[in-house]
């Protein structure tokens, strides 16, 4: 569990991706860990170095002694930066973590490069003193139901994401919570908002009833030259119900920053590697040769980049629609290659089975038969369940 000391505080982080590549660094919301950001990690990891921590007081990172105030947590993270020998960083921060970013980009505009504030405000005064007062008399299990309501559309809340978010929630020690709750209260980020210089892209929730859109578009009237886009069907914790969306805008911005990188091709880069696996993906690109290799410019860019990229399907989706079509027509090797990812993506094998016999209907028996015997052929012992 790797721990470092940042601004009199102790840190728990986990930093991956090339090491001589753009840092982007996550912050975290209030009663949450760094693994709210995993889908966000694991399609960034294969272009950037991608560094995520546990805000003080939550997950693994300890208490701290003293009060805690927004510009402490925007010192945490300088410290931890510096602590980590990294002079500038794209900062990403939702909700307590998006206010973390906004303090950091106002008071050290040269530790900022971009910036993506989500489901996140700049002033929100109001009932953050009773909120710490019940969970250091009642424990994080007496908000807890109300906090998943307010973080989730009702559709989304049976997703097992949530499930494991709740679970976190409540190990998380009230009295960081409270602190945390006691610093929200208490800020007012809009006179350094107007100094702000990084590029900077907010994403609002349009079903968000703890940050409605309506304060991401004051933060948005706030900081020059400043991107609002507001997300559909999506409440709080977007980068975990709408976690391809966000990914796919958190491209859009760092892209351009990164002028050596086609936008397109970085995005599908990075969608392919995060579904097939980085090794597959690079030995195909490196064996493609003079010959090959526009091709497979062409399917990254394309498949890769422009559908699977697209965040109106989920993956989940995508791979089942990409079993069917290539078990009904018989194509072997892509049927076996995305066998794997598929369940990486949330296919079971009761789905999966599920799929193949509907396949048999509308497709013929013989393709049904040909894919059940590729998928023991992949699968073996992962099937018997």
């Amino acid at each position: 569990m790797p721990l470092i000391a940042a601004n009199g505080t102790t840190l728990h982080y986990e930093v991956e991706g090339p090491e001589d590549a753009p840092v982007v660094v996550f912050s975290n919301s209030i009663g949450t860990t760094l693994e709210m950001w995993d889908a966000q990690a694991r399609v960034l990891a294969p272009r950037y170095r991608v560094l995520r921590y546990d805000t003080r007081g939550h997950g693994r990172s300890p208490l701290a002694q003293g009060s805690v105030t927004i510009g402490v947590l925007a010192d945490d993270l300088a410290g931890l930066l510096d602590a980590l020998g990294i002079g500038r960083a794209h900062v990403v921060g939702l909700s307590l973590g998006g206010m973390t970013a906004q303090a950091l980009a106002a008071a050290r505009p040269d530790r900022v490069h971009g910036l993506v504030l989500m489901a996140t405000s700049a002033y929100l005064p109001l009932g953050w003193a009773e909120r710490a007062a019940l969970v250091r008399r009642d424990g994080m299990g007496a908000i807890a139901g109300a906090v998943m309501e307010r973080w989730f559309t009702p559709a989304f809340r049976t997703d097992a994401r949530v499930t494991a978010l709740h679970g976190r929630f409540l190990q998380t020690e009230p009295e960081g919570y409270a602190l945390c709750c006691e610093a929200i209260g208490a800020m007012d980020l809009r006179p350094g908002n107007a100094t702000i210089t990084a590029p900077t892209l907010i994403i609002a929730g349009a079903n968000d009833p703890a940050t409605p859109p309506a304060m991401s578009e004051d933060i948005r009237s706030l900081i020059p030259g400043s991107e609002l886009i507001v997300l559909p069907r999506a409440a709080h914790i977007l980068s975990i119900e709408q976690d391809a969306a966000v990914n796919r805008h958190l491209l859009g911005l760092l892209a351009p920053l990164e002028p050596e990188v086609n936008e397109a091709l970085a995005a599908g880069l990075a969608n392919r590697k995060a579904v097939l696996g980085a090794a597959h993906v690079e030995r195909s690109m490196a064996q493609a040769g003079a010959f090959a290799g526009p091709w497979q410019e062409f399917i990254t860019r394309v498949a890769w980049g422009e559908i699977w990229g697209d965040p109106t399907m989920p993956w989940k989706s995508r791979s089942m629609v990409t079993l069917a079509i290539t078990a009904a027509l018989g194509r072997e090797e892509e049927f076996k290659l995305h066998l794997r990812p598929a369940l990486r993506n949330g296919i079971t094998v009761p789905e999966l089975r599920a799929l193949l016999m509907h396949c048999a209907i509308y497709a013929g028996v013989p393709s049904a038969n040909g894919a059940f015997r590729w998928a023991q052929a992949v699968l073996g012992d992962e099937l018997k369940e």
